[in-house]
């Protein structure tokens, strides 16, 4: 089945012919190019994906505008002095000004909002108030934990929503179906955190197969690594999995529904020729999008996870600096997160718009 086929494409600029009866076929793995001199009319075809590309990177600054002063602001209203809590009860009032004055704390508000905004821009995210070290090192450090654990997740999540989504779209209004759909269910229902608590119960009290925390460290090799992330990452992986299974088995139902679907199984084709080759690959559109808003919930949600299993990554670091009022780590921390659930839904627009046109005339 072709990716993409045009036929008599013309396109006219100032009253004068630029192409004319166009027809050509993209085959899967084939990469078009348009060439030509300058003027000839190249950049026509990519005009309406400008004013898309440019409403989603306002959209894009704003968002991160709106959300660093809502997290500057929640985080500094919280009760308590950075500088007494580091201290203890028994400071001198002269000890605690000298210190907040060393930490900055003495200045405005709004002085310290843009000095942190300005450090986040230049890349220096300020030093952690507990430990007097950079942030932008300890945030490092703690990224090689919550990343991998993430594309653990979503690949597992990936791996076991496939398979039962079609299954169940296959199996649609039979026990098969609903034995996938009351599973699903279930797996929406229970915390990740229960999960958690069951798989280190049986796996690693119970059989011994895996530890019931902490991280071995890259350094004795990626299978050692990848042994201490595979409880939390099935625990994390289980509810999603469950929701991409619906989402799923619901595109691929609507798109069994569809006409070419109907002439295709008239020309003779299976149900599993057309479900495979055919209502597959139509019904992945929505189904990436979810993937995506996944990936950013699982960099950004597995603070309990790390808890639970005593894993040294963000989501332990931003626990950790609240108990020990670490402001401007959590500030930093969580605008990184938020950073990066904006920029993949970002890039999940745009991936969206370059396979639908038919956004791109919405923009």
């Amino acid at each position: 089945m072709s990716l993409l086929n045009v036929q008599d494409l013309t396109l006219t600029l100032h009253g004068e012919s630029i192409l004319k009866q166009l027809n050509f076929t993209l085959e899967p793995g084939e990469i078009l190019a348009l060439t030509g001199e300058s003027g000839s009319g190249k950049s026509m075809t990519a005009l309406p994906m400008i004013p898309y590309i440019f409403k989603r990177l306002l959209s894009l600054l704003i968002s991160l505008c709106l959300a660093s002063i809502v997290i500057f602001t929640v985080v500094e209203v919280a009760p308590g002095d950075p500088a007494a809590f580091m201290l203890g009860i028994n400071a001198q009032d002269d000890t605690i000004l000298a210190l907040r004055k060393e930490l900055g704390l003495d200045q405005g508000k709004f002085a310290r909002y843009l000095a942190w905004v300005g450090g986040m821009l230049s890349g220096d995210f300020g030093l952690s108030y507990t430990y007097r070290s950079p942030i932008a090192d300890m945030v490092g450090e703690r990224l090689w934990v919550s990343l991998p654990l993430a594309l653990y997740a979503l690949g597992l999540s990936i791996l076991i929503a496939f398979p039962t989504g079609l299954y169940a779209a296959a199996q649609r209004g039979k026990r098969g179906d609903a034995m996938v759909m009351g599973a699903t269910q279930l797996g929406i229902a229970i915390p990740n955190f229960w999960f958690a608590m069951i798989l280190v119960v049986i796996f690693a009290i119970k059989l011994r197969w895996f530890s019931a925390g902490g991280f071995a460290g890259w350094d004795d090799g990626l299978f050692s690594g990848l042994k201490s992330l595979t409880l939390p990452a099935i625990a994390l992986a289980l509810p999603q999995a469950a929701i991409l299974s619906r989402v799923m088995r619901s595109a691929l139902i609507e798109t069994l529904g569809e006409d070419y679907i109907r002439t295709a199984r008239a020309k003779g084709l299976s149900k599993r020729a057309t479900l495979w080759h055919h209502a597959l690959r139509n019904a992945l559109i929505p189904v990436l999008t979810i993937i995506g808003l996944q990936f950013s919930f699982l960099m950004a949600g597995a603070i309990i996870i790390e808890q639970v299993f005593f894993l040294p990554g963000l989501g332990r670091l931003v626990f950790q600096a609240i108990t020990q009022r670490d402001l401007i780590v959590v500030e930093s921390v969580v605008m990184l997160l938020v950073f990066a659930v904006i920029m993949v839904n970002f890039l999940v627009d745009l991936a969206y718009a370059a396979v639908d046109p038919r956004l791109r005339s919405q923009a």
